[in-house]
């Protein structure tokens, strides 16, 4: 696509912004009315006619008034990234009053940008393969049940029972739950060194035989783990001054209710170190290309963990989403890497 002159990219920019506000075409003449605007009708007409050869404008039906493309709204949003952004309008992503787990923080941010943006928004919580073992627990249930709970590093809790055909020794379950503890405490969930810590050769039979039983509870950790996803703001997305522009609502929604296909969405981010913008028809999924996706992956200094995101109609307030994925994505990176460091 050339550059567009000074003039049509201040045109094309009032275009976008007013009908993003008022969700209406924009007639030239509104612009050319405008005080602040030193051409004159004529020029303005064939400045938007020349905007919409290059595929950025279009008139919707009969119209006298134009609308973005996606092509005109991805150069608005490039334009913005490029120019600076301004600061997060209202109250920003908070997560110092959260409890210190991950699930709560990544529940905080999905929460609080779907009110300020109001658009859906959809935070992946870092994978539990990315965590440690903190602390382990064995418990009497019964004579013959036995609980194992697992604490990991991020704050997580998994549970397993386990039932026995005889009485459990509670010595046994006391014993177990210190040894388990001194064995396999600080290592990664999924650690192929699990397995041989767990039969160590000190070991008695009685014991060794106690904790094969147990084992399930931790060698099945990582594959029975599902991926954490926390989704807020759907019927905000979906309100009625909304859903003229997503006529492909019934699909949206059976994608919301697909977890693997929201997480496919969202795991493109996790390799950018920027916010990554999918407008319109940029979307790969058939579901997305009458929407706009915003999305920044949060982590660690050397690795991403998760992803911030919020999906709405391409006629959206980008300023606003894309400067509040950053700020929840910020925040949350600050959160995991005082949290893993300590």
């Amino acid at each position: 696509m050339s550059e567009l002159s000074e003039r049509q990219a201040q045109l094309l920019l009032r275009v976008v912004a007013g009908h993003v506000e008022t969700g209406q075409p924009v007639a030239s003449k509104r612009i050319a009315d405008a005080e602040d605007v030193p051409w004159g009708p004529s020029t303005v007409r064939v400045e938007l006619a020349r905007l919409e050869e290059l595929g950025l404008l279009q008139h919707p039906h009969t119209s006298a008034g134009r609308v973005p493309t996606d092509g005109g709204y991805r150069w608005y949003a490039d334009h913005l990234m490029e120019a600076g952004l301004p600061a997060v309008r209202g109250p920003g992503i908070e997560l110092d009053v959260m409890r210190r787990e991950v699930d709560d923080a990544v529940r905080a941010p999905s929460e609080q940008l779907s009110q300020i943006t109001n658009l859906l928004a959809i935070v992946t919580a870092p994978p539990i393969a990315s965590t440690t073992i903190h602390r382990v627990e064995v418990l009497l249930l019964q004579p013959n049940v036995a609980m194992v709970v697992v604490i990991t590093s991020t704050g997580g809790v998994t549970k397993r029972l386990i039932s026995y055909e005889e009485r459990i020794d509670p010595g046994l379950v006391n014993w177990a739950s210190s040894y388990l503890n001194e064995v396999l405490g600080g290592l990664a969930v999924g650690a192929r060194m699990l397995h041989a810590r767990l039969a160590g050769p000190e070991l008695g039979a009685r014991e060794r035989e106690f904790v094969t039983t147990l084992a399930p509870a931790f060698l099945d950790l990582e594959d029975t783990a599902e991926d954490s996803l926390y989704v807020d703001g759907a019927a905000r997305l979906f309100s009625e001054e909304r859903f003229h522009e997503l006529h492909q609502i019934n699909d949206l929604v059976e994608m919301l209710e697909r977890r693997v296909a929201l997480l496919g969405v969202l795991r493109h981010a996790l390799d950018e170190s920027r916010v990554v913008l999918t407008i319109g028809s940029e979307n790969e999924r058939p579901e997305l290309q009458r929407a706009s996706v915003v999305a920044a992956g949060y982590g660690t200094a050397g690795r991403r963990l998760g992803a911030v995101s919020v999906v709405g109609p391409v006629r959206m307030d980008y300023a606003m989403a894309i400067s509040s994925v950053r700020q929840a994505a910020d925040e949350l990176s600050r959160f995991v890497d005082e949290l893993y460091s300590s």
